[in-house]
C-alpha cells in the first residue's frame, strides 16, 4: 500500500509540471495542473483533512513536496518547508451539572459551548424579557431569547452585568451550535482563554424547572481532558534580488473538517481550491526571471478549528512581519459567484487599502465583496496578518455557495476553468508587486485594530 501511494503522489507531482511554458513565455496556466491537485487534496485518500491530523500532515508534505519541485527553497532560518504548530485539545471528561437550589440538570439536556473548566456558583437570575439591557445582575443568568434574537448580544448584556455562566434556553440555533461544540476545543500551546463567562445550552424543560427553583446555584462544567496535538504550515520561499525590497506573501489553507458523523467532507473549494491556487502561482512565478522583492508562500493548517495556523504564523513568523508588503489570502475559488460579474471575484475588505484596485488595474479579476454584513475580511486567515498591520485581503469565487461546510463540497461541483482564469488573472499582478511596481498601502482607517476590528 506505502508503494501504491508513493506511485499516486509521483504520478500526480508529474502531472503537475509536464508541459510547462518556458520562463522566457508569457505563463499560461493549464487546467490539468489545476485538476491535479484537486484529485489529491479532495480525495477519499486525505479523508477530508481533518485539522490538526494526520490526514492534514500528508497534505502539508504533499505542498511542500510541490513546492520543492517548483523551485522554492525552504525560509532562511528554517530547515525544511514545514512548520509544526502545538496545539492543545480539550474534550470535557464528564457531564456538566447546573443546580438551582434544590433541582438539578445533568446529562443531554445540558450542553457546555464554552468553559473555563473551573465550578461557578453564586446567586442566579432569570432573564425571559425581550431588552437585553434588563437582564438582571448574577453569577448565573439563564435567559430565554426573544424569536429571532442574536445569542451574541444576549451574552455581551450577562457579561457586562458581570455574569460568571450563561445559561441559553434552549432553539434549534442553540442546538445546532451545541452538537457543533460536542467535539475536541482546539487551542495554539500556552495562548490565553479569551475573557468571558461560561456559556451553555439547556433544554427547554430543565431550564423551565431551573427557573421556577429558588435557592443559591451551582455549575460543574465537568473534568476537561487534556491532550497533545499539532497542526501544519507548508512555507516555501522565492529568493528575490533585492534583500531591502521587501516580501510578498501568497496564502491559502490546506486544512478542512475531516470526517464528520461518519461522512468525509471533501473541502474541494474550500479550501483545496485556494491550496491548489498557491502552488500554481508559485510555479508561474518560480519560473519566470528572478523578482526583485522575494515571494513567500504558504498552505496554513487548521484554520478551521478557528485559524490556528494563520495565528502561530503570526505569533512564529519565519520572516520579520515588517517586511511583508502585502498578503494575499485565496479561498474557496471553486466557483463562480452568481452574484458577481462573469467571471470576477470578490475581494474581502476591498475599501480598506489600495491592494484590491491595483490588482485589478493590473488584470486581476476582483472587485468589491458583495456581502460587508458577513464580516468576510474578520473571518479568513488574511485577518491574523492585518491585525500585525500588514494589508492583507482574501480573494473568493463564492463565499455564500450552497455547498459550504458539506460533502457536496466535491471534485465534481468544481468549477475547474473559472479556476484556472482566476489563477491565470493573478499571474501578471502578483509578478509586477513581486518586482516592485507599486507598495499596498492601508486607507485612512482601513487598517483594522483588535477595538474597531
Amino acid at each position: 500500500m506505502l508503494k501504491r501511494h508513493g506511485l499516486l503522489l509521483v504520478g500526480l507531482l508529474s502531472l503537475t509540471v509536464a508541459g510547462g511554458a518556458s520562463a522566457q513565455d508569457a505563463w499560461t496556466v493549464k487546467p490539468a495542473w489545476v485538476s491535479a491537485h484537486e484529485n489529491f487534496l479532495a480525495s477519499p485518500a486525505l479523508r477530508g483533512r481533518g485539522g490538526a491530523t494526520h490526514d492534514e500532515l500528508v497534505a502539508a508534505t504533499y505542498v511542500a513536496s510541490v513546492f520543492e519541485r517548483y523551485g522554492l527553497v525552504p525560509v532562511p532560518g528554517m530547515t525544511g518547508y514545514l512548520q509544526t504548530a502545538p496545539l492543545t485539545s480539550t474534550q470535557p471528561g464528564g457531564q456538566a451539572r447546573l443546580s438551582v437550589g434544590a433541582t438539578v440538570a445533568q446529562g443531554e439536556g445540558l450542553s457546555v459551548l464554552s468553559t473555563s473548566g473551573k465550578p461557578v456558583s453564586g446567586a442566579v437570575s432569570v432573564s425571559r424579557g425581550s431588552d437585553p439591557a434588563a437582564v438582571p445582575a448574577a453569577d448565573i443568568i439563564l435567559i430565554a431569547l426573544p424569536d429571532g434574537a442574536s445569542a451574541g448580544q444576549w451574552i455581551g448584556a450577562a457579561m457586562g452585568k458581570g455574569a460568571k455562566a450563561v445559561v441559553l434556553r434552549e432553539t434549534e440555533a442553540l442546538k445546532a451550535a451545541a452538537a457543533r461544540s460536542a467535539g475536541p476545543r482546539y487551542a495554539l500551546v500556552g495562548a490565553e482563554k479569551a475573557p468571558g463567562p461560561d456559556i451553555l445550552v439547556l433544554s427547554p424543560d430543565a431550564f423551565d424547572r431551573l427557573a421556577a427553583a429558588t435557592g443559591p446555584a451551582s455549575l460543574d462544567p465537568g473534568q476537561d481532558v487534556v491532550v497533545e496535538a499539532a497542526t501544519t504550515n507548508a512555507i516555501g520561499w522565492l529568493q528575490g534580488s533585492d534583500p531591502e525590497a521587501g516580501i510578498v506573501m501568497i496564502s491559502a489553507h490546506l486544512d478542512h473538517l475531516g470526517i464528520v458523523d461518519g461522512v468525509m467532507m471533501p473541502g474541494a473549494n474550500d479550501d483545496a481550491s485556494g491550496t491548489a491556487a498557491v502552488m500554481e502561482l508559485a510555479h508561474a512565478l518560480a519560473s519566470g526571471a528572478q523578482p526583485k522583492r522575494s515571494v513567500l508562500f504558504v498552505a496554513y493548517g487548521a484554520e478551521e478549528l478557528g485559524l490556528l495556523g494563520s495565528k502561530y504564523f503570526a505569533d512564529h513568523p519565519p520572516v520579520p512581519l515588517d517586511r511583508i508588503v502585502a498578503n494575499l489570502e485565496i479561498e474557496m475559488i471553486g466557483q463562480q459567484d452568481p452574484n458577481m460579474p462573469a467571471g470576477v471575484m470578490m475581494m474581502t475588505g476591498f475599501d480598506r487599502s489600495d491592494f484590491g484596485p491595483l490588482m485589478k488595474s493590473r488584470g486581476a479579476l476582483v472587485a468589491p465583496d458583495p456581502y460587508p454584513e458577513q464580516n468576510f475580511f474578520q473571518r479568513s486567515d488574511n485577518y491574523s496578518l492585518a491585525l500585525r498591520g500588514i494589508v492583507a485581503h482574501t480573494i473568493s469565487g463564492w463565499a455564500t455557495i450552497p455547498t459550504y461546510h458539506s460533502a457536496e463540497d466535491s471534485i465534481a461541483n468544481l468549477d475547474i476553468p473559472f479556476m484556472t482564469a482566476a489563477i491565470q488573472s493573478l499571474v501578471e499582478p502578483l509578478r509586477a508587486l513581486a518586482d516592485g511596481d507599486f507598495t499596498p498601502a492601508w486607507t485612512a482607517t482601513g487598517r483594522p485594530t483588535r477595538e474597531s476590528r
